[in-house]
């Protein structure tokens, strides 16, 4: 048995928690905050049997998608801020465990 963690972006979490419970794995979600540019991430926990891992890893990468953000940056060079950066938010961060005791009761 193995325990997910996936970080995902909060615009992406409708998408990927609709699609895994239509596929029957179920997840709890803990909000969650980015250390970089502080936006809100979900983390979700699930649960899955080793076989079913891979199909459970390729829901959450069809349903999280990468995008471009511009977030201000704080340098002023003479009387002018610098430029916006931009960054690449969205996708997945997943993290696999092995679990050694599941209990439901």
């Amino acid at each position: 048995m193995k325990l997910i963690f996936a970080v995902i972006n909060d615009d992406d979490f409708r998408g990927v928690s609709d699609a895994l419970n239509t596929a029957g794995h179920q997840s709890t979600r803990l909000s969650s905050t980015g250390g970089f540019l502080r936006s809100g991430n979900s983390t979700l926990l699930i649960c899955v049997e080793d076989e079913q891992l891979e199909d459970c890893i390729e829901i959450i990468k069809h349903n999280c998608r990468k995008r471009k953000q511009y977030v201000p940056t704080t340098a002023v060079r003479g009387n002018f801020a610098a430029r916006p950066l931009e960054v690449t938010i969205g996708g997945a961060t997943i993290f696999v465990t092995d679990v050694d005791r599941f209990e439901k009761f």
